[in-house]
């Protein structure tokens, strides 16, 4: 473990270096490096100011011209982090592409695309925009690698308010399922090596979002409400809640869906097949699952696939879908996914995509340094490396810059005079 501690300056440089090529300014290039090295280190809140502040500029606004000034390639670099996370995580047979959303809390009315709705992290209705992500997991780990700004039609509509938030006219309103469709056929179009993809029930049950995926043959297990209509093999179309009712109690086995933070996640598991029209070699299927505890807890998913697909595997990737949950968990914590404080489009954008660069690397760092020190943790009775721990470890190996005390006096003076001007203005 030690050589491989000792390698991680030189990686990042390395890590960096891949992604210097979607900045043609060298200001940039330098700035880029300084930003994410800023997310990866230990500040509590990444800001553009906190972030300056470690990078030992004077003030914020270099950060803040690289987010909103600069000339870069953001959707460049949005490919580059794919690339780097398949090419280390990357399992044709295993690997999922998984589909959620994310909110972020924001006060007033002019960040791009906030509105008021109901937030899971405030437990409460708040001003919030919505990301909609594509994450890639594998039993290499697990990471984001694609994301997209859901804007209500309230946004869209009005076309002044897009102007001011920085939107072309060009920007037009896009369903959630539909920005799904986007983020997954980039994904396919680049040759990502997955064997399902899955999603949650926001987005399956829109029916055209299940058939598109099928019109290209993308496997998938994707969670439908229990009002959901299907097709049976009798060719009714009852709703899913009464199929999986209706079928004897032999039906149900009990079987894992991954192991989670206390061993297995075991559950009751039921699967029928539906829709009995259907193209040679490809079968359509409709597995539940039903709480050991509480066996009122009932989801149901709706599936395709090769027709030799056990339902062992399609019951794996249904468990699969809360990979996505741990990427937001960790780039929130660790690399500041949710802490942009500019209210701009391309901004968002700009943070989103920086911080999921920063989370790939703790993710390839996490994943190599287990690949070299899996005989020292089985050794020493250790558990792996956390992306946290590797965090840590990442910052106390690389030695961070320790500034002069005027300069910690100076971001001192910085930020009690910016809340002296928010007190004002407030």
């Amino acid at each position: 473990m030690m050589d491989v501690a000792l390698g991680w300056s030189a990686g990042f440089e390395a890590f960096v270096g891949r992604l210097a090529g979607r900045f043609p300014r060298v200001e940039s290039r330098r700035r880029m490096v300084s930003y994410v090295r800023g997310l990866l280190g230990e500040v509590g809140r990444k800001n553009g100011w906190t972030l300056a502040e470690a990078a030992g500029d004077a003030g914020p606004e270099g950060m803040q011209r690289l987010l909103d000034f600069y000339p870069w390639d953001t959707d460049g670099l949005r490919d580059d982090v794919r690339d780097v996370v398949v090419e280390c995580l990357g399992d044709a047979r295993q690997g999922v592409l998984v589909v959620d959303e994310a909110g972020f809390l924001k006060k007033g009315t002019k960040s791009a695309g906030v509105a008021r709705r109901y937030s899971g992290a405030a437990g409460r209705i708040e001003n919030s925009p919505i990301g909609v992500f594509l994450a890639y997991a594998s039993p290499a780990g697990r990471a984001l690698i694609d994301r997209e700004l859901y804007l209500p039609g309230g946004w869209t509509g009005d076309r002044e308010r897009c102007r001011a938030a920085g939107m072309g006219d060009e920007v037009v309103f896009a369903a959630k399922p539909a920005l799904a469709q986007q983020m997954i056929e980039r994904a396919v179009g680049a040759g990502v090596v997955c064997g399902r993809v899955t999603a949650d029930e926001a987005y399956a049950q829109d029916t055209k979002f299940r058939l598109w995926l099928e019109a290209r043959d993308i496997p998938h297990v994707v969670a439908v409400p229990k009002s959901a209509a299907v097709v049976a093999m009798d060719l009714t179309g009852p709703r899913v809640h009464r199929v999986i009712a209706d079928l004897p109690a032999a039906a149900w086995r009990r079987l894992s869906c991954g192991d989670g933070a206390r061993g297995p996640r075991v559950s009751d598991w039921a699967a029928t097949e539906i829709r009995p029209l259907r193209r040679p070699g490809w079968g359509r299927w409709l597995p539940a699952r039903r709480g050991i505890a509480d066996p009122s807890d009932l989801a149901y998913y709706i599936c395709f696939g090769p027709a030799d697909t056990p339902a062992e595997e399609l019951v794996r990737v249904a468990g699969g879908r809360w990979a996505i949950e741990e990427c937001f968990q960790v780039t929130k914590n660790e690399t500041g996914l949710d802490r942009c404080q500019v209210r701009g489009y391309r901004v968002w954008y700009r943070h989103i995509t920086l911080s999921m660069a920063a989370a790939a690397f703790l993710v390839i760092v996490r994943a190599t340094a287990h690949k070299r020190g899996a005989g020292e943790v089985e050794q020493s009775n250790l558990i792996p490396l956390s992306l946290n721990e590797t965090r840590r470890l990442f910052n106390r190996v690389t030695a961070p810059i320790s500034h002069a005390v005027e300069h910690i006096l100076h971001w001192s003076r910085w930020r009690r005079h910016g809340q002296m001007r928010a007190q004002i203005s407030h």
